[in-house]
Protein backbone atom coordinates (compact mmCIF):
# COMPACT_ATOMS: atom_id res chain seq x y z
CA UNK A 1 0.00 0.00 0.00
CA UNK A 2 1.58 3.30 -1.13
CA UNK A 3 0.15 6.76 -0.41
CA UNK A 4 1.77 9.95 0.82
CA UNK A 5 -1.28 10.63 3.04
CA UNK A 6 -0.15 8.81 6.15
CA UNK A 7 -3.61 8.39 7.70
CA UNK A 8 -5.19 7.05 4.52
CA UNK A 9 -2.27 4.73 3.95
CA UNK A 10 -2.52 3.24 7.44
CA UNK A 11 -6.31 2.96 7.22
CA UNK A 12 -6.31 1.01 3.97
CA UNK A 13 -3.47 -1.20 5.24
CA UNK A 14 -5.53 -2.07 8.31
CA UNK A 15 -8.68 -2.70 6.26
CA UNK A 16 -6.92 -5.16 3.95
CA UNK A 17 -5.10 -6.87 6.83
CA UNK A 18 -8.50 -7.59 8.42
CA UNK A 19 -9.23 -9.75 5.38
CA UNK A 20 -6.25 -11.97 6.29
CA UNK A 21 -3.64 -10.54 3.93
CA UNK A 22 -0.07 -9.57 4.80
CA UNK A 23 0.36 -5.89 3.91
CA UNK A 24 3.40 -3.60 3.88
CA UNK A 25 2.91 0.15 3.66
CA UNK A 26 4.99 3.10 2.50
CA UNK A 27 4.27 6.83 2.36
CA UNK A 28 7.02 7.47 -0.17
CA UNK A 29 7.02 5.85 -3.64
CA UNK A 30 10.83 5.70 -3.76
CA UNK A 31 10.81 3.75 -0.49
CA UNK A 32 8.11 1.46 -1.93
CA UNK A 33 10.24 0.84 -5.00
CA UNK A 34 13.20 -0.14 -2.82
CA UNK A 35 10.94 -2.51 -0.85
CA UNK A 36 9.73 -4.08 -4.11
CA UNK A 37 13.37 -4.69 -5.00
CA UNK A 38 13.88 -6.66 -1.79
CA UNK A 39 10.64 -8.63 -1.69
CA UNK A 40 8.20 -10.06 -4.25
CA UNK A 41 4.70 -8.54 -3.94
CA UNK A 42 1.57 -10.01 -5.47
CA UNK A 43 -0.33 -6.70 -5.43
CA UNK A 44 0.61 -3.03 -5.22
CA UNK A 45 -2.05 -0.39 -4.47
CA UNK A 46 -0.67 3.07 -5.08
CA UNK A 47 -1.82 6.67 -5.16
CA UNK A 48 -1.45 8.27 -8.58
CA UNK A 49 -0.28 11.74 -7.53
CA UNK A 50 2.76 11.64 -5.24
CA UNK A 51 5.95 13.68 -4.87
CA UNK A 52 9.28 12.38 -6.20
CA UNK A 53 7.75 9.42 -8.02
CA UNK A 54 4.23 9.24 -9.46
CA UNK A 55 2.02 6.20 -9.33
CA UNK A 56 2.44 5.68 -13.08
CA UNK A 57 6.23 5.77 -12.74
CA UNK A 58 6.05 3.34 -9.82
CA UNK A 59 3.82 1.09 -11.95
CA UNK A 60 6.34 1.10 -14.83
CA UNK A 61 9.30 0.30 -12.58
CA UNK A 62 7.56 -2.45 -10.61
CA UNK A 63 6.32 -4.07 -13.83
CA UNK A 64 9.81 -3.89 -15.32
CA UNK A 65 11.19 -5.84 -12.35
CA UNK A 66 8.32 -8.27 -11.74
CA UNK A 67 5.86 -8.37 -14.67
CA UNK A 68 3.46 -10.67 -12.78
CA UNK A 69 2.85 -8.15 -9.96
CA UNK A 70 -0.63 -6.62 -10.22
CA UNK A 71 -0.93 -2.84 -9.70
CA UNK A 72 -4.07 -0.90 -8.76
CA UNK A 73 -3.92 2.90 -8.90
CA UNK A 74 -6.13 5.35 -7.03
CA UNK A 75 -6.52 9.11 -7.09
CA UNK A 76 -8.72 11.97 -6.06
CA UNK A 77 -8.57 13.16 -9.66
CA UNK A 78 -11.02 10.65 -11.03
CA UNK A 79 -11.04 11.52 -14.70
CA UNK A 80 -11.62 9.14 -17.58
CA UNK A 81 -8.30 10.24 -19.10
CA UNK A 82 -6.38 9.19 -16.01
CA UNK A 83 -8.15 5.84 -15.93
CA UNK A 84 -7.43 5.15 -19.61
CA UNK A 85 -3.76 6.11 -19.23
CA UNK A 86 -3.37 3.91 -16.14
CA UNK A 87 -4.88 0.89 -17.91
CA UNK A 88 -2.70 1.47 -20.99
CA UNK A 89 0.38 1.53 -18.78
CA UNK A 90 -0.53 -1.88 -17.36
CA UNK A 91 -2.67 -1.13 -14.28
CA UNK A 92 -5.15 -3.88 -13.36
CA UNK A 93 -7.81 -1.42 -12.22
CA UNK A 94 -8.45 2.10 -11.00
CA UNK A 95 -10.00 3.47 -7.78
CA UNK A 96 -11.17 7.00 -6.99
CA UNK A 97 -10.96 8.72 -3.62
CA UNK A 98 -12.60 8.70 -1.18
CA UNK A 99 -12.07 4.94 -1.28
CA UNK A 100 -15.12 2.70 -0.90
CA UNK A 101 -13.82 -0.05 1.42
CA UNK A 102 -16.40 -2.58 0.20
CA UNK A 103 -15.27 -2.07 -3.41
CA UNK A 104 -11.64 -2.09 -2.25
CA UNK A 105 -11.98 -5.48 -0.55
CA UNK A 106 -13.71 -6.97 -3.59
CA UNK A 107 -11.09 -5.52 -5.92
CA UNK A 108 -8.21 -6.88 -3.83
CA UNK A 109 -9.74 -10.36 -3.93
CA UNK A 110 -10.23 -10.22 -7.71
CA UNK A 111 -6.78 -8.74 -8.34
CA UNK A 112 -5.02 -11.44 -6.29
CA UNK A 113 -7.00 -14.17 -8.03
CA UNK A 114 -6.00 -12.68 -11.39
CA UNK A 115 -2.35 -12.44 -10.28
CA UNK A 116 -2.32 -16.09 -9.29
CA UNK A 117 -3.59 -17.12 -12.73
CA UNK A 118 -1.05 -14.89 -14.49
CA UNK A 119 1.84 -16.28 -12.43
CA UNK A 120 0.74 -19.88 -13.07
CA UNK A 121 0.42 -19.19 -16.80
CA UNK A 122 3.89 -17.63 -16.85
CA UNK A 123 5.43 -20.71 -15.22
CA UNK A 124 3.45 -22.96 -17.54
CA UNK A 125 4.71 -21.05 -20.59
CA UNK A 126 8.28 -21.42 -19.37
CA UNK A 127 7.85 -25.16 -18.84
CA UNK A 128 6.21 -25.62 -22.24
CA UNK A 129 8.88 -23.56 -23.97
CA UNK A 130 11.66 -25.60 -22.35
CA UNK A 131 9.90 -28.82 -23.34
CA UNK A 132 9.31 -27.63 -26.91
CA UNK A 133 12.85 -26.46 -27.58
CA UNK A 134 15.50 -29.02 -28.52
CA UNK A 135 18.41 -29.14 -26.08
CA UNK A 136 21.47 -27.88 -27.95
CA UNK A 137 23.73 -29.00 -25.09
CA UNK A 138 22.84 -32.68 -25.12
CA UNK A 139 25.76 -35.08 -25.45
CA UNK A 140 28.36 -37.16 -23.64
CA UNK A 141 31.62 -35.86 -25.11
CA UNK A 142 34.46 -34.79 -22.87
CA UNK A 143 34.35 -31.31 -24.43
CA UNK A 144 30.71 -30.85 -23.40
CA UNK A 145 31.27 -32.39 -19.98
CA UNK A 146 33.98 -29.78 -19.37
CA UNK A 147 31.36 -27.08 -19.98
CA UNK A 148 28.94 -28.76 -17.58
CA UNK A 149 31.63 -28.95 -14.89
CA UNK A 150 32.39 -25.26 -15.33
CA UNK A 151 28.70 -24.39 -15.04
CA UNK A 152 28.41 -26.34 -11.79
CA UNK A 153 31.53 -24.68 -10.40
CA UNK A 154 30.48 -21.09 -11.10
CA UNK A 155 26.68 -21.16 -10.80
CA UNK A 156 26.44 -20.71 -7.03
CA UNK A 157 28.84 -17.75 -7.04
CA UNK A 158 28.31 -14.14 -8.08
CA UNK A 159 31.33 -14.19 -10.43
CA UNK A 160 31.04 -12.54 -13.84
CA UNK A 161 31.27 -15.16 -16.59
CA UNK A 162 32.62 -14.78 -20.12
CA UNK A 163 31.38 -17.37 -22.62
CA UNK A 164 33.57 -17.73 -25.70
CA UNK A 165 32.63 -19.78 -28.74
CA UNK A 166 31.52 -19.69 -32.33
CA UNK A 167 28.01 -18.63 -33.35
CA UNK A 168 25.45 -21.38 -32.97
CA UNK A 169 27.25 -23.33 -30.25
CA UNK A 170 24.63 -22.62 -27.57
CA UNK A 171 26.26 -19.87 -25.48
CA UNK A 172 22.91 -18.43 -24.39
CA UNK A 173 21.79 -21.88 -23.24
CA UNK A 174 24.93 -22.13 -21.12
CA UNK A 175 24.16 -18.69 -19.67
CA UNK A 176 20.58 -19.75 -18.86
CA UNK A 177 21.87 -22.92 -17.24
CA UNK A 178 24.17 -20.86 -14.99
CA UNK A 179 21.28 -18.55 -14.10
CA UNK A 180 18.84 -21.37 -13.34
CA UNK A 181 21.36 -23.12 -11.04
CA UNK A 182 22.22 -19.88 -9.22
CA UNK A 183 20.51 -18.33 -6.17
CA UNK A 184 19.07 -15.80 -8.64
CA UNK A 185 17.29 -18.52 -10.62
CA UNK A 186 13.79 -17.36 -9.66
CA UNK A 187 14.51 -13.79 -10.77
CA UNK A 188 14.57 -12.45 -14.35
CA UNK A 189 17.02 -13.54 -17.03
CA UNK A 190 17.36 -10.63 -19.47
CA UNK A 191 19.27 -10.91 -22.73
CA UNK A 192 20.60 -8.04 -24.83
CA UNK A 193 22.38 -8.29 -28.19
CA UNK A 194 25.18 -5.75 -27.90
CA UNK A 195 25.84 -5.85 -31.65
CA UNK A 196 22.31 -4.51 -32.28
CA UNK A 197 22.56 -1.52 -29.92
CA UNK A 198 22.77 1.80 -31.82
CA UNK A 199 25.45 3.95 -30.20
CA UNK A 200 23.09 6.86 -29.59
CA UNK A 201 20.65 4.60 -27.71
CA UNK A 202 23.05 2.45 -25.70
CA UNK A 203 22.55 4.33 -22.42
CA UNK A 204 18.76 4.34 -22.77
CA UNK A 205 18.63 0.63 -23.66
CA UNK A 206 20.91 -0.46 -20.83
CA UNK A 207 19.93 1.99 -18.08
CA UNK A 208 16.52 3.36 -19.10
CA UNK A 209 15.38 6.98 -19.25
CA UNK A 210 12.99 9.36 -17.52
CA UNK A 211 10.12 11.12 -19.21
CA UNK A 212 11.35 14.05 -21.29
CA UNK A 213 15.00 12.94 -21.22
CA UNK A 214 15.22 13.44 -24.97
CA UNK A 215 12.98 14.05 -27.97
CA UNK A 216 10.49 11.22 -28.18
CA UNK A 217 10.82 10.15 -24.54
CA UNK A 218 7.14 10.70 -23.79
CA UNK A 219 7.11 8.20 -20.92
CA UNK A 220 9.73 6.81 -18.56
CA UNK A 221 11.23 3.53 -19.68
CA UNK A 222 13.12 0.87 -17.75
CA UNK A 223 16.48 -0.26 -19.09
CA UNK A 224 17.88 -3.78 -19.23
CA UNK A 225 19.62 -3.40 -15.86
CA UNK A 226 16.29 -2.52 -14.23
CA UNK A 227 14.46 -5.35 -15.96
CA UNK A 228 17.10 -7.81 -14.74
CA UNK A 229 16.93 -6.51 -11.16
CA UNK A 230 17.90 -9.30 -8.77
CA UNK A 231 18.54 -11.67 -11.68
CA UNK A 232 20.99 -12.12 -14.54
CA UNK A 233 21.83 -9.81 -17.44
CA UNK A 234 23.19 -11.68 -20.45
CA UNK A 235 25.32 -9.46 -22.71
CA UNK A 236 25.48 -11.34 -26.01
CA UNK A 237 28.12 -10.45 -28.62
CA UNK A 238 29.93 -8.22 -26.12
CA UNK A 239 32.87 -7.98 -28.53
CA UNK A 240 30.72 -5.87 -30.86
CA UNK A 241 29.84 -3.28 -28.21
CA UNK A 242 30.91 0.23 -29.21
CA UNK A 243 33.67 2.11 -27.41
CA UNK A 244 31.08 4.32 -25.67
CA UNK A 245 29.09 1.30 -24.58
CA UNK A 246 32.24 -0.34 -23.21
CA UNK A 247 32.95 2.74 -21.10
CA UNK A 248 29.36 2.93 -19.80
CA UNK A 249 29.38 -0.75 -18.88
CA UNK A 250 32.76 -0.58 -17.15
CA UNK A 251 31.55 2.31 -15.00
CA UNK A 252 28.53 0.33 -13.80
CA UNK A 253 30.64 -2.77 -13.04
CA UNK A 254 33.16 -0.73 -11.03
CA UNK A 255 30.71 1.51 -9.15
CA UNK A 256 27.74 -0.86 -8.84
CA UNK A 257 25.29 1.92 -9.69
CA UNK A 258 23.88 3.57 -12.79
CA UNK A 259 21.74 6.56 -13.70
CA UNK A 260 18.82 6.61 -16.07
CA UNK A 261 19.16 9.06 -18.94
CA UNK A 262 17.82 12.41 -17.78
CA UNK A 263 18.03 11.54 -14.08
CA UNK A 264 20.61 12.53 -11.49
CA UNK A 265 19.52 9.84 -9.03
CA UNK A 266 21.87 6.83 -8.85
CA UNK A 267 20.27 3.38 -8.81
CA UNK A 268 21.84 0.18 -7.53
CA UNK A 269 22.74 -2.40 -10.19
CA UNK A 270 21.79 -5.66 -8.49
CA UNK A 271 22.44 -8.02 -11.40
CA UNK A 272 24.76 -10.89 -12.20
CA UNK A 273 26.56 -10.34 -15.52
CA UNK A 274 27.23 -13.07 -18.07
CA UNK A 275 28.83 -11.98 -21.34
CA UNK A 276 29.33 -13.93 -24.54
CA UNK A 277 31.31 -13.43 -27.72
CA UNK A 278 32.17 -15.27 -30.92
CA UNK A 279 35.33 -13.17 -31.17
CA UNK A 280 38.68 -13.74 -29.47
CA UNK A 281 38.56 -10.87 -27.00
CA UNK A 282 42.20 -10.97 -25.94
CA UNK A 283 43.13 -10.44 -29.60
CA UNK A 284 40.66 -7.54 -29.78
CA UNK A 285 42.34 -6.07 -26.69
CA UNK A 286 45.78 -6.30 -28.31
CA UNK A 287 44.38 -4.68 -31.47
CA UNK A 288 42.88 -1.82 -29.44
CA UNK A 289 39.26 -2.68 -30.34
CA UNK A 290 38.24 -3.69 -26.82
CA UNK A 291 39.08 -2.12 -23.49
CA UNK A 292 41.60 -4.14 -21.51
CA UNK A 293 40.15 -3.09 -18.15
CA UNK A 294 36.66 -4.16 -19.21
CA UNK A 295 37.98 -7.47 -20.55
CA UNK A 296 39.51 -8.39 -17.19
CA UNK A 297 36.31 -7.36 -15.41
CA UNK A 298 34.26 -9.66 -17.63
CA UNK A 299 36.64 -12.61 -17.88
CA UNK A 300 36.64 -13.47 -14.18
CA UNK A 301 35.48 -16.98 -15.06
CA UNK A 302 35.87 -17.76 -18.78
CA UNK A 303 34.14 -20.77 -20.30
CA UNK A 304 34.85 -21.96 -23.83
CA UNK A 305 31.81 -23.48 -25.55
CA UNK A 306 33.19 -25.96 -28.11
CA UNK A 307 32.12 -26.00 -31.77
CA UNK A 308 30.20 -29.02 -32.99
CA UNK A 309 33.15 -30.33 -35.01
CA UNK A 310 35.02 -30.85 -31.71
CA UNK A 311 32.18 -32.92 -30.27
CA UNK A 312 31.14 -34.94 -33.31
CA UNK A 313 30.52 -37.92 -31.04
CA UNK A 314 27.48 -36.00 -29.68
CA UNK A 315 25.82 -35.74 -33.12
CA UNK A 316 23.83 -39.02 -32.85
CA UNK A 317 22.23 -37.87 -29.57
CA UNK A 318 21.60 -34.37 -30.89
CA UNK A 319 20.08 -35.67 -34.10
CA UNK A 320 17.84 -38.08 -32.18
CA UNK A 321 16.60 -35.26 -29.96
CA UNK A 322 15.92 -32.96 -32.91
CA UNK A 323 14.15 -35.67 -34.91
CA UNK A 324 11.76 -36.43 -32.07
CA UNK A 325 10.94 -32.88 -31.02
CA UNK A 326 10.68 -31.40 -34.51
CA UNK A 327 8.45 -34.25 -35.70
CA UNK A 328 6.11 -33.47 -32.79
CA UNK A 329 6.21 -29.75 -33.50
CA UNK A 330 5.38 -30.14 -37.20
CA UNK A 331 3.03 -33.10 -36.67
CA UNK A 332 5.06 -35.32 -38.98
CA UNK A 333 5.90 -39.00 -38.88
CA UNK A 334 8.91 -39.86 -36.76
CA UNK A 335 12.04 -40.44 -38.85
CA UNK A 336 15.45 -41.93 -38.18
CA UNK A 337 18.94 -41.39 -39.61
CA UNK A 338 20.69 -44.42 -41.07
CA UNK A 339 24.13 -45.32 -39.73
CA UNK A 340 25.78 -44.08 -42.92
CA UNK A 341 23.82 -40.80 -42.79
CA UNK A 342 25.01 -40.34 -39.20
CA UNK A 343 28.61 -40.95 -40.23
CA UNK A 344 28.29 -38.34 -42.98
CA UNK A 345 26.91 -35.89 -40.42
CA UNK A 346 29.79 -36.63 -38.06
CA UNK A 347 32.34 -36.01 -40.80
CA UNK A 348 30.84 -32.63 -41.78
CA UNK A 349 32.56 -29.59 -40.12
CA UNK A 350 29.28 -27.74 -39.36
CA UNK A 351 30.38 -24.09 -39.67
CA UNK A 352 27.00 -23.07 -38.26
CA UNK A 353 27.41 -25.54 -35.39
CA UNK A 354 24.45 -27.01 -33.53
CA UNK A 355 22.08 -24.40 -34.93
CA UNK A 356 22.95 -25.53 -38.46
CA UNK A 357 22.48 -29.20 -37.54
CA UNK A 358 19.04 -28.40 -36.14
CA UNK A 359 18.05 -26.62 -39.37
CA UNK A 360 19.21 -29.58 -41.48
CA UNK A 361 17.23 -32.02 -39.33
CA UNK A 362 14.15 -29.80 -39.56
CA UNK A 363 14.43 -29.76 -43.35
CA UNK A 364 14.67 -33.56 -43.38
CA UNK A 365 11.63 -33.87 -41.09
CA UNK A 366 9.60 -31.63 -43.41
CA UNK A 367 11.01 -33.09 -46.64
CA UNK A 368 10.15 -36.14 -48.67
CA UNK A 369 12.67 -38.56 -47.19
CA UNK A 370 11.29 -41.86 -45.98
CA UNK A 371 11.13 -43.03 -42.36
CA UNK A 372 14.80 -44.06 -42.59
CA UNK A 373 16.87 -41.10 -43.80
CA UNK A 374 19.70 -42.28 -46.05
CA UNK A 375 22.97 -40.49 -46.78
CA UNK A 376 21.59 -39.69 -50.24
CA UNK A 377 18.71 -37.77 -48.60
CA UNK A 378 21.09 -35.35 -46.87
CA UNK A 379 21.54 -31.82 -48.27
CA UNK A 380 24.01 -31.50 -51.15
CA UNK A 381 26.73 -29.64 -49.14
CA UNK A 382 27.03 -32.59 -46.71
CA UNK A 383 27.28 -35.13 -49.52
CA UNK A 384 29.80 -33.06 -51.49
CA UNK A 385 31.98 -32.51 -48.43
CA UNK A 386 31.94 -36.22 -47.64
CA UNK A 387 33.07 -37.09 -51.15
CA UNK A 388 35.97 -34.63 -50.88
CA UNK A 389 36.92 -35.36 -47.27
CA UNK A 390 39.56 -38.02 -47.79
CA UNK A 391 42.16 -35.44 -46.70
CA UNK A 392 42.04 -32.86 -43.94
CA UNK A 393 43.66 -29.48 -43.46
CA UNK A 394 46.29 -28.74 -40.84
CA UNK A 395 46.21 -25.04 -40.04
CA UNK A 396 49.30 -23.15 -38.93
CA UNK A 397 49.11 -22.60 -35.21
CA UNK A 398 47.43 -25.91 -34.38
CA UNK A 399 49.10 -27.87 -31.60
CA UNK A 400 50.45 -31.36 -32.20
CA UNK A 401 47.77 -32.69 -29.86
CA UNK A 402 45.05 -31.03 -31.96
CA UNK A 403 46.49 -32.51 -35.15
CA UNK A 404 46.76 -35.96 -33.56
CA UNK A 405 43.20 -35.81 -32.24
CA UNK A 406 41.90 -34.80 -35.67
CA UNK A 407 43.89 -37.55 -37.41
CA UNK A 408 42.62 -40.23 -35.02
CA UNK A 409 39.01 -39.06 -35.39
CA UNK A 410 39.27 -38.97 -39.21
CA UNK A 411 40.80 -42.43 -39.28
CA UNK A 412 37.94 -43.84 -37.19
CA UNK A 413 35.25 -42.11 -39.25
CA UNK A 414 36.74 -42.32 -42.77
CA UNK A 415 39.01 -45.38 -42.78
CA UNK A 416 37.70 -47.93 -40.32
CA UNK A 417 35.55 -47.92 -37.20
CA UNK A 418 37.38 -51.00 -35.88
CA UNK A 419 39.88 -49.71 -33.34
CA UNK A 420 42.38 -52.51 -33.81
CA UNK A 421 42.47 -51.85 -37.57
CA UNK A 422 42.64 -48.10 -36.89
CA UNK A 423 45.62 -48.63 -34.56
CA UNK A 424 47.47 -50.54 -37.28
CA UNK A 425 46.74 -47.79 -39.82
CA UNK A 426 48.05 -45.16 -37.41
CA UNK A 427 51.17 -47.13 -36.50
CA UNK A 428 50.15 -47.45 -32.87
CA UNK A 429 49.66 -50.33 -30.51
CA UNK A 430 46.10 -51.15 -29.58
CA UNK A 431 46.68 -49.98 -25.99
CA UNK A 432 48.34 -46.74 -27.13
CA UNK A 433 45.31 -45.94 -29.30
CA UNK A 434 42.97 -46.77 -26.44
CA UNK A 435 44.90 -44.39 -24.16
CA UNK A 436 44.70 -41.57 -26.73
CA UNK A 437 40.97 -42.15 -27.26
CA UNK A 438 40.44 -41.62 -23.55
CA UNK A 439 42.83 -38.66 -23.42
CA UNK A 440 41.07 -36.85 -26.29
CA UNK A 441 37.52 -37.86 -25.33
CA UNK A 442 37.07 -39.89 -28.53
CA UNK A 443 35.67 -43.14 -27.15
CA UNK A 444 32.48 -42.43 -29.11
CA UNK A 445 34.25 -41.13 -32.19
CA UNK A 446 32.00 -42.98 -34.63
CA UNK A 447 28.57 -44.60 -34.47
CA UNK A 448 28.84 -48.36 -34.56
CA UNK A 449 32.58 -48.36 -33.81
CA UNK A 450 33.77 -51.88 -33.16
CA UNK A 451 36.35 -53.34 -30.81
CA UNK A 452 37.70 -56.72 -30.02
CA UNK A 453 37.00 -58.22 -26.61
CA UNK A 454 40.32 -57.07 -25.12
CA UNK A 455 39.51 -53.40 -25.94
CA UNK A 456 36.11 -53.78 -24.35
CA UNK A 457 37.75 -54.96 -21.12
CA UNK A 458 40.08 -51.95 -21.21
CA UNK A 459 37.10 -49.57 -21.23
Amino acid sequence: MVDDERGLCAGIQEAIEREGYSVDAATDATVALAMAGQRLYNLVISDLKMPHLSGLELLARVKARTPDTVVVLMTAYGTVENAVQAMKEGAYDYLTKPVDLVRLRALVSKALEFQSVVAENHELRLRLRRAAEPNLLIGQSEALEAVRRAVREVAESEATVLLEGESGTGKELVARSIHQRSPRGARPFVSVNCAALPEQLIESELFGHVKGAFTGAIVARAGRFQKAEGGTLFLDEIGDLSAKGQGDLLRVIEEGVFQRVGSSEPERADVRLIAATHRTLDEAVRAGRFREDLYYRLAVFPIRVPPLRERAEDIPLLAESFLELLAQRHKRRRKQLSDEALRVCQRFPWPGNVRQLRNVIERLVLGGAGPLIQASDLPEPLQTHDQNAAAFTVRPGMTLAEVEKLLIRRTLTHVTSNREAAARALGLSRRALQYKLKEYGLLRAAPGATDDSRDSRDE
